[in-house]
């Protein structure tokens, strides 16, 4: 009695070896997935980050500039690493220059005020 083992066709198929274009499409898609996080993620917080040095860099007395925390005033003094802001008529305060996340245009406080 012989025997005879049947064999699916399926069988031999799948011991064929893959073509390489699923290699070169996965370098692709790394590819592509590294140029989409550099042009959306990287790219615009090193373009602020470039924008809010040249604002510390640039700040003057008389400037009017908004702190993170809100508060609107008058740069009266700029040291190296502070500057002192005037919210109201003698009230004055320092705060840290990396604070500051707006120069204003001239005359805003007045709006704001009246």
């Amino acid at each position: 009695m012989a025997l005879f083992a049947v064999v699916p066709a399926t069988a031999f198929a799948e011991a064929a070896p893959q073509p390489a274009m699923g290699d070169a499409f996965s370098w692709v898609f790394l590819l592509g997935f590294a140029a989409i996080f550099y042009f959306m993620l990287w790219r615009p917080q090193a373009k602020r980050q470039k924008e809010h040095k040249n604002l510390i860099e640039g700040l003057a007395k008389n400037d009017e500039v908004v702190t993170a925390g809100g508060m609107l005033g008058k740069v009266t003094k700029v040291t190296e690493e502070f500057a002192v802001i005037e919210v109201a008529d003698g009230v004055q305060f320092p705060v840290q220059k990396v604070a500051v996340t707006a120069v204003l245009p001239k005359g805003t406080i007045k709006e704001v005020k009246a």
